[in-house]
């Protein structure tokens, strides 16, 4: 019997460790001690090699409940890998509903999971390196509770 929940336990942990094979890259930075400070911008650098399909890029974060606010603006800059900027742009992220106040992502306790679409179906140039680095844009510094950002980069579904 205790082999078997120990045969068991091994396959629940290999089965939880599989990867989504249209993720192309998955990365995620923690922030020190929770406190996201605006000179702190963590960078992702990921490689494209095929350029003819299409790509969802997603921002990841993961919060506190303690979150004072409901959104996140974040300025997000694509460069290749000559450091040529592609595009830079301000977005907002709804972390929890305005009016309710409950989380929108997937929670355990008082940390919060958010996936949320940056870019449908985005098609780079040409097959390379890129580098997309993230900066909290909101009025607090440092910005409190969040404890870890990043990205994925996924294949486009049908």
């Amino acid at each position: 019997m205790k082999r078997f929940c120990l045969v068991m336990g091994l396959l629940v942990v290999l089965a939880a460790c599989k990867q989504d094979p249209n993720v192309v890259y998955k990365e995620n930075a923690d922030i020190e001690n929770g406190k996201w400070f605006v000179k702190n911008t963590p960078s992702f650098r990921f490689t494209i090699t095929d350029a003819s399909i299409p790509y969802d890029l997603y921002y990841t974060l993961r919060n506190n409940l303690t979150y004072p606010y409901y959104n996140l603006y974040l300025t997000r800059y694509l460069t290749d890998e000559r450091g040529h900027e592609i595009e830079s742009r301000l977005d907002e992220l709804i972390l929890m509903d305005p009016k309710t106040g409950q989380p929108r992502g997937k929670g355990l306790g008082d940390l919060y999971d958010n996936k949320v679409l940056m870019k449908r179906a985005y098609r780079f140039v040409r097959p390379g390196t890129y580098v997309l680095r993230l900066k909290q844009y909101m009025r607090q510094d440092p910005l409190p509770d969040i404890v870890s950002v990043g990205i994925s980069v996924e294949k486009s579904g049908p």
